[in-house]
């Protein structure tokens, strides 16, 4: 006998809130998708929830707790913005101190969570940050050099089209650097990094690309290859559309020729360079979008782990 299913409400109901609805929905085996929340009436968010039998409400966090099925949420996950993220933790946490949030916005009130990275240590936090859709693309990628050599410095580069990033997405843009730039050093082990997202408005719109430099001491490059392909297949597992573009590439910094790093400093050592390319599931926006798929797939990796430790507990 499977344990019931644990309830979850959706805070935003655009891009991300969305297409993490239908995932539940279609996906989820630990987790009941029970309300989408949004601020707009007429928002095609709480229309299509509406469609799908999901209760709604457009009065925001508050009408969430005024609704019957309050009680009985476990989790909620927040796809608005950091600074309303801040406003939402504090009110739903004095009316229900043990509430579980998962955290879309890159607010960072509660630990960075990449799953194939640390979300086992973190399964009994009541509030976990999905740092950024570059983030989780990348981050994986540092980590994996990490845990075989000494990594000085990582940069990334995220590009994604235009069309799929919506207001919520723009509004957060300085945020989306700093907690990306952050989370390369907690999560992904680099003693700096630095992240860049671009908007590209080409049409037809562009599917996401990550690029991933990182700079290590000397290590061997077949062991750095194999520990990031054996990453890559590590977030396949729940990013399908997640992807090597090409084969890892290598350049060696001699000791009398190094690399220098503006306000770090000379290094020699290894440049590891990863191309990578997320193609989404296309639940909500276009196949094209593959930052929303990485965000709203790891979010939903993370609770259904944690509704999975709660069950059996």
């Amino acid at each position: 006998m499977n344990p019931a299913k644990l309830k979850v409400a959706i805070i935003g109901s655009g891009n991300i809130g969305t297409d993490l609805m239908i995932k539940i929905l279609r996906n989820a085996k630990h987790l009941e998708m029970a309300v989408m929340v949004g601020i707009d009436p007429a928002s095609d968010g709480l229309a299509r929830a509406q469609r799908m039998g999901v209760a709604t409400t457009h009065e925001g966090v508050e009408g969430l707790t005024r609704m019957d099925v309050f009680q009985h949420i476990d989790f909620v996950f927040d796809a608005t913005s950091a600074g309303a993220h801040v406003q939402n933790d504090a009110f739903l946490r004095a009316i229900k101190p043990g509430i579980r949030l998962i955290d879309l916005t890159p607010a960072a009130i509660g630990p960075y969570c990449v799953p194939v990275v640390n979300l086992e240590q973190n399964l009994d936090q009541l509030n976990v940050n999905m740092v950024t859709c570059g983030g989780q693309a990348t981050i994986p990628m540092v980590a994996a050099v990490s845990r075989v050599a000494k990594v000085h410095y990582a940069e990334i580069v995220a590009s994604i089209a235009s069309k799929s990033a919506g207001p919520g997405t723009r509004a957060n843009i300085d945020e989306f650097t700093e907690t990306t730039s952050k989370a390369i050093e907690v999560i992904g082990g680099a003693a700096k990094g630095k992240a860049i997202i671009v908007m590209n408005p080409a049409e037809p719109p562009l599917i996401m690309r990550d690029t991933v430099f990182v700079l290590s001491e000397a290590a061997d490059q077949a062991l750095v290859e194999a520990s990031i392909v054996e990453m890559a297949a590590a977030v396949q597992a729940y990013v399908p559309g997640y992807r090597l573009k090409q084969n890892v590439q290598f350049d060696v910094i001699p000791a009398d020729a190094p690399l220098n790093i503006p306000g770090l400093g000379k290094f020699s050592g290894l440049k590891t360079s990863v191309f990578l390319e997320v193609e989404g599931a296309a639940h909500y926006l276009p196949a094209y979008a593959g930052n929303l798929d990485i965000m709203t797939s790891a979010a939903l990796a993370t609770a259904e782990r944690m509704a999975q430790s709660m069950q059996q507990a």
